[in-house]
């Protein structure tokens, strides 16, 4: 009924009959190498694991059933039970954990390819399934049925991948872990905004989970994977193994604790030494969570913001939220939903003041905990702050910036990109594609101007000022901060410039 070359071995392959039979064979011998006893029926369909590290096959029967085989063993690893008519297509996904069934049922089943659970069911109602085929590196699969074919995209598109502060990214191609350094393409690099960068990739590891997500702590000394139902930290030069445990998300604060959702009903909150601080029980149903600042809760309707210490209610907002960016200094707060983002201030003063009053807080939480500042109909698809200034990219896959609720594009992107972070040091922007190239982009004079403008914190306002040359603005802060520091860095500048005169008067 079919045949597949087994793409680890090219000199062998298999071969599915309606004698319940699947038989390997090599190219030199006309008789088979062994045969298996597969099936309580005929087998209609076959197909190898394409992995490194499993030697597995699957075979799809007239009795209902697919199975999964270890050909070195000779024996059946799983089998896989739920269509209600002969299985005829089978396959391993080469790039997602997953495997993919197709019945005479009329339908497709999406089955985990690790722990074999039941993941989806397609239904399209063509009538019977014949044929199911992919495309290596794509993540759209194409399925052929009676009454005519069908292409779907499964999974995401955004890669695995995460940078801390100094320009380390580590990324997850399937469980393997690769590293790579933006500081080694060297500052004598002049490529153009948008080229990718000729990074050295090397192999940090392996995951013991297939990672759905990954990200550093604040200070970039660990890095956690989630995927499967579970979480790893990881130590992110070694690769080892810190902590682990049951998790649908981790997300960390700003000072390296960090919390999980187990489910929709119950997260935990850990320590930065790892020991688990306190378990809640949310009063509602749990969709997602998110860290930075304050431990965000968000149900379908609605967002709720607690504080880590004591996991206290700070503010309840009815927004559907897709994703939320904290700036660096804490007090700004970007939410994104399907069509629009919002900017708000986050006054932790007036909330604190609140707490420490000891009045009850109710169910909406501190009536003053935010500010409105902005609101802008534009969707993001990822996004990262650098300082007072958010910058993202959107549907259309221009990558903006917006400062005082005032949008600037700053460059057309030829691909989809994700942005990555920001490296001070360098004043340019990270993202990377699906194919994980990383390119860079200059951030604009007009960026930066905007951002002195509406910047309210001193040190970020004294950068600014010395990235743009602006020596009075410089001087200013200098003087009211009193910084030997700032005092050391405003004088070089001035030396370089020829305006020592400027910060002698």
């Amino acid at each position: 009924m079919q045949v597949t070359f087994n793409p680890k071995d090219t000199n062998t392959f298999a071969s599915a009959s309606l004698d319940r039979t699947i038989k390997i064979w090599n190219l030199g011998s006309p008789d088979p190498n062994f045969t298996l006893d597969a099936h309580q029926k005929g087998v209609n369909c076959v197909d190898y694991f394409t992995g490194g590290d499993k030697p597995y096959l699957i075979t799809g029967s007239d009795d209902h059933t697919a199975k999964v085989w270890d050909y070195q063993t000779k024996s059946c690893v799983q089998t896989l039970e739920g269509h209600t008519h002969n299985v005829s297509a089978v396959c391993f996904h080469p790039d997602l954990p997953i495997i993919i069934t197709g019945s005479e049922d009329g339908t497709v089943r999406i089955w985990h390819a690790t722990t074999y659970r039941l993941e989806n069911t397609l239904n399209y109602g063509l009538e019977r399934v014949w044929a199911i085929g992919y495309m290596k590196g794509s993540r759209r699969i194409v399925i052929g049925y009676d009454e005519g074919t069908i292409m779907v995209k499964i999974g995401r598109e955004v890669p695995v991948a995460s940078m801390d502060n100094s320009g380390k990214i580590i990324w997850a191609k399937q469980n393997e872990i690769q590293t790579v350094n933006i500081k080694s393409v060297g500052a004598d690099f002049e490529g153009t905004d948008g080229e990718r960068l000729p990074l050295a990739v090397k192999e940090l590891g392996t995951c013991d989970l297939y990672p759905q997500s990954l990200k550093h702590n604040p200070n970039g000394r660990f890095v956690v994977v989630c995927g499967d139902g579970e979480y790893i930290i990881y130590t992110a030069l070694a690769w080892r193994n810190r902590s682990f445990g049951s998790a649908l998300e981790c997300v960390w604060s700003a000072d390296g604790e960090y919390a999980v959702r187990e489910s929709t009903s119950k997260i935990k909150i850990f320590s930065k030494s790892f020991q688990e601080k306190r378990s809640v029980r949310p009063t509602f149903s749990a969709e997602r969570i998110f860290g930075g600042t304050l431990l965000a809760m968000c149900s379908n309707d609605f967002i709720c913001f607690y504080d880590w210490a004591e996991c206290r209610l700070i503010r309840r907002i009815d927004v559907t939220v897709k994703n939320l960016y904290w700036a660096d200094s804490g007090d700004l707060v970007a939410i994104a939903s399907e069509t629009s983002f919002y900017i708000l201030k986050y006054n932790r003063d007036v909330v604190q003041s609140y707490l420490d009053s000891g009045r009850p807080v109710d169910e909406e939480g501190v009536e003053d905990a935010f500010e409105l500042l902005h609101e802008t109909n534009e969707r993001v698809r990822t996004g990262i702050w650098v300082g007072d200034c958010f910058i993202y990219n959107n549907s259309s896959w221009r990558l903006n910036y917006c400062v005082g609720g005032e949008v600037t594009t700053m460059f057309h992107l030829d691909r989809p990109m994700y942005l990555l972070g920001y490296l001070a040091s360098q004043s340019r922007v990270y993202l990377i594609d699906k194919e994980f190239n990383v390119a860079h982009f200059l951030e604009s004079r007009g960026m930066v101007e905007d951002a002195l403008e509406v910047a309210t914190d001193p040190d970020y306002r004294f950068e600014l000022a010395i990235q743009l040359g602006k020596l009075e603005i410089a001087k200013e802060i200098a003087a009211e901060v009193q910084s030997e520091s700032k005092w050391k860095q405003l004088g070089k500048l001035a030396l370089s410039t020829g305006k020592v005169l400027l910060i002698l008067y």
